[in-house]
């Protein structure tokens, strides 16, 4: 199953296409993009390619990231969207070309996601992780209506910051 496509003023959210392979490649290969990741980059575009050749999570959960498009220009810009753990936690994610930090990218694909997750997917709790010292990240996280949660090793990053939000308070706040 492919989710849907998401779309928001400025930005499109659609499946990863294996032509992402090469903007992925460029966005791992950033090391301030991937300071508060834990992930290691990709070796080469035919490896981000093969991920994105591998990736399950639509045909194992119906959702998963997405890779995000500017809608002016066709450029893909980064990635977001849900992501189903082992554990049933379903988490927020993104990542985006350094170029375009600072923008409110973040911000609006993230709402766009959990809208989608709620409204959609009908989840009861959406959850966002981030390094402690990510502010930045921390920022869109709040600004998304999502509250913290706790301080608990995640991925690879020891000092991490859990916030969540549940489709309860996601509708009161909707609800003014």
């Amino acid at each position: 199953m492919t989710p849907q496509h998401l779309q928001t003023p400025r930005l499109l959210l659609r499946p990863f296409a294996v032509t992402d392979g090469t903007s992925f490649y460029h966005l791992n290969r950033d090391p301030e993009v991937m300071r508060y990741t834990g992930d290691v980059a990709f070796a080469s575009i035919a490896a981000a390619e093969a991920f994105i050749r591998q990736y399950a999570a639509y045909r194992e959960h119906g959702f998963g990231r997405m890779s995000v498009v500017l809608r002016e220009t066709g450029e893909v810009i980064g990635w977001c969207g849900l992501k189903r753990h082992p554990d049933g936690m379903v988490d927020l994610g993104y990542r985006f070309h350094r170029a375009v930090w600072n923008r409110g990218y973040a911000s609006e694909a993230g709402r766009a996601c959990i809208r989608h997750g709620f409204e959609h997917l009908l989840l009861h709790e959406i959850v966002g992780r981030t390094a402690r010292h990510n502010l930045a990240s921390v920022r869109v996280l709040e600004k998304l209506g999502m509250i913290f949660w706790k301080h608990a090793p995640c991925e690879g990053i020891d000092d991490s910051v859990f916030y969540r939000l549940t489709r309860q308070q996601w509708l009161a706040a909707a609800n003014g």
